[in-house]
């Protein structure tokens, strides 16, 4: 499960993952412009070669870009394209792996959490245990579980778990659910198997109704 079931936590993540997106490939992009821009620099042949201007930059800029290059000049050319290799790459990698580093570890975690509460509340010792993971929540957030179920207590709801009452279970596990933005599934009954005498054949059934029992 990668999204919330819950429309407005959905759109909530999918802002998010969008927005992250968009946030590396800007800096993919600035880290190639950046790469080809060192590049152009650390050939002053080509900018000699060149009598006009650079496109889309102005008179001053041109004038220091040119000043750079010749700086350049006499280093090494391998060694220049390593530091601006290196350099472009850092211009990637520092503010996307920050970025990263804080929002990829929490959709981890909730793709985890919300798969292992869905699995769970497929069954009734699995709402059982959501209901409990519920109660465990800090008080003030039991107290607005409570809140939220008409004539509920958090000593109610303590004492419906104790006596595994089903609707308090149900109600605690929903909630619980509600906070990873998730929604309780129906229980599936399955039709209940009596173990017992196998049944009498049909005939003879019928015979002794209408015969009555012989001897």
């Amino acid at each position: 499960m990668w999204y919330a079931q819950n429309p407005a936590r959905r759109t909530h993540q999918l802002a998010g993952d969008a927005g992250v997106l968009l946030w590396t490939a800007l800096w993919a992009a600035a880290a190639v412009i950046a790469y080809r821009l060192a590049c152009l620099l650390a050939l002053p042949r080509a900018l000699k070669e060149r009598r006009g201007p650079l496109p889309l930059v102005g008179g001053r800029v041109d004038t220091a870009l040119r000043r750079v290059a010749g700086a350049v000049d006499a280093m090494d050319p391998v060694a220049v394209r390593t530091a601006v290799a290196v350099g472009a790459l850092a211009l990637f990698v520092v503010p996307v792996g920050l970025v990263l580093g804080v929002w990829l570890p929490r959709r981890i975690r909730w793709i985890r959490q919300a798969g292992a509460a869905r699995d769970l509340a497929a069954s009734d010792d699995g709402r059982e245990l959501l209901a409990l993971r519920s109660l465990l929540r800090p008080l003030d957030e039991v107290a607005g579980t409570a809140a939220n179920i008409a004539g509920a207590t958090p000593g109610s709801l303590a004492e419906g778990w104790r006596n595994a009452d089903p609707e308090t279970l149900d109600a605690l596990a929903e909630a619980e659910l509600e906070r990873l933005g998730l929604c309780l599934a129906p229980r599936t009954t399955e039709p209940a198997v009596h173990i017992g005498r196998p049944a009498e054949p049909v005939a003879e059934s019928v015979t002794e109704s209408v015969a009555g029992p012989v001897g």
